[in-house]
């Protein structure tokens, strides 16, 4: 076991269709929850690594590359001065997340965070020596980023929230 209770070996059954079904509906209460209460619940995660050192956790809309239906999807985050910065971990699974995937078709969205909604910003992956730097950072914020990276054989995504007007 990890420091913070996750097993450091990949658990079995993490790329099961259940999984994603779990973290689907999930998602589902966080985002109504947020929404409800303008994120005095729902704005922090409180699992893993979140349970002894709570994380801060925003919505993001995004727009379905293919259907053209919009979307919201709660998440970690990381402030970096204006910018915000959110990580496409899917909790080690296999593949990238559909919003990762959305964004890259659409960069243009809104994030809320806690007592703020709409903000207006632009999504663009982190470079390679943008990602060398943040991704120490946000382990700092959720030790159990690196777990998840060693549980899969892609790369996992850094992705900059940038401030538009």
């Amino acid at each position: 076991m990890s420091p913070m209770g996750l097993p450091k070996e990949k658990p079995e059954g993490l790329d099961k269709p259940m999984v994603g079904t779990i973290i689907k509906y999930g998602a589902k209460a966080n985002v109504a929850v947020f929404r409800l209460t303008n994120g005095r619940i729902g704005s922090k995660w409180r699992i893993g690594a979140g349970w002894k050192q709570p994380v801060p956790m925003l919505l993001l809309d995004h727009v379905g590359r293919r259907s053209g239906k919009e979307f919201t999807t709660p998440l970690l985050y990381m402030r970096d001065g204006r910018d915000v910065v959110v990580v496409g971990s899917q909790g080690g699974l296999p593949k990238h997340p559909q919003w990762y995937h959305n964004l890259r078709a659409h960069p243009d969205t809104t994030i809320h965070l806690k007592g703020e909604r709409g903000r207006r910003v632009r999504a663009r992956v982190a470079d390679a020596e943008e990602r060398a730097a943040l991704w120490p950072r946000l382990v700092d914020v959720y030790a159990d980023f690196d777990n998840y990276q060693s549980w899969t054989d892609r790369e996992i995504p850094v992705v900059i929230l940038e401030p538009r007007a």
